[in-house]
């Protein structure tokens, strides 16, 4: 996939000439936006406009929402979708003002795309004054083509990256992964921690990730990936204060099933399978050993389940 680091640059290098290109901030690249671009691939070679950072954060700091992947993760999954050219328009409040008509001249004229794909609630321009019958009408006058695609449900839930939000900030993330069309993931790299898990027998990396957006404390089956490539490797991981051990910030500790390589200051990534129980105190550590040994065998169960 071609990255392009603005409007301009993409129209300077014809890059999106022809090409079905779909809209949105497709955080999460869940199956609402698959279905944008397996639209657009069905018309062309398929392209995305998206902004960075995300409008919401810049209108509405305050209200701006935990972003469920990185950037840097967006793109990977865009790539996988089948998308060839990727635009990440910077947003500003400059940017901002931008009218409806100057957004129509960027997508039909600098950039000369065939074709545009959108859901059905999309506007654009300076204080969403841009609508769906607009862009219609800019299109058929440039001899392009505008594709609406219909709002994706499972199970009778809109998929949109504000109901993943909610399940995986609730802990529901095998509901998340539905919408997803694949498991809630995060990357971090291992860091030092204090070591507790090692004494009671279950040593764990402690995963230090850029991700804003994570599962709700608890404990849950996860699969992990080291560096990037390789086997999956099933595990359990913890998220939460430890309270048993008088509490302390918030980590993230993934235990790996059958593994006893060093990890340290490896790069991780971690899939939520499925949460098992909420975070809790124990009286003792050898109490919370002894749940730590019920929740791998659990944890076991989830993880032949995600790979039957």
């Amino acid at each position: 996939m071609q990255l392009h680091a603005s409007i301009d640059d993409a129209a300077r290098a014809g890059a999106l000439k022809g090409l079905a290109v779909a809209l949105g901030n497709f955080d999460g690249v869940h199956k609402g936006h698959q279905a944008l671009i397996a639209r657009a691939r069905a018309q062309a070679a398929a392209a995305v406009l998206t902004f960075d950072p995300h409008p919401g954060k810049v209108l509405q700091p305050e209200l701006a929402p935990r972003l469920i992947t990185t950037r840097a993760r967006k793109l990977e999954l865009l790539a996988q979708a089948g998308v060839t050219q990727a635009v990440v328009q910077p947003f500003s409040l400059e940017y901002a003002r931008t009218s409806a008509a100057r957004f129509e001249s960027d997508l039909f004229d600098a950039l000369g795309v065939g074709h545009v794909v959108v859901g059905q609630d999309f506007t654009y321009g300076a204080q969403r004054s841009g609508t769906l019958p607009m862009l219609i009408k800019a299109a058929q006058g440039r001899g392009a083509r505008v594709h609406v695609v219909d709002p994706v449900t499972l199970d009778g839930i809109p998929v949109s990256s504000t109901r993943v939000r909610q399940f995986v900030l609730e802990g529901r993330v095998a509901q998340a992964a539905q919408l997803l069309g694949r498991p809630f993931d995060l990357d971090g790299v291992v860091v030092s921690g204090q070591g507790r898990g090692r004494t009671i027998g279950f040593p764990t990396a402690n995963v230090d990730t850029p991700n804003e957006l994570r599962p709700a404390p608890g404990v849950y089956a996860v699969r992990v990936q080291v560096g990037g490539a390789g086997p999956w490797r099933g595990g359990a991981a913890n998220i939460g204060v430890k309270p048993t051990f008088g509490g302390g910030a918030v980590t993230i500790e993934a235990h790996l099933f059958d593994f006893s390589g060093d990890l340290y200051k490896a790069t991780l990534r971690v899939q939520f399978l499925d949460r098992l129980r909420a975070e809790q105190r124990f009286a003792s550590a050898q109490e919370l050993a002894q749940q730590i040994a019920r929740d791998l065998e659990r944890a076991r169960e989830a993880v032949a389940r995600t790979a039957q």
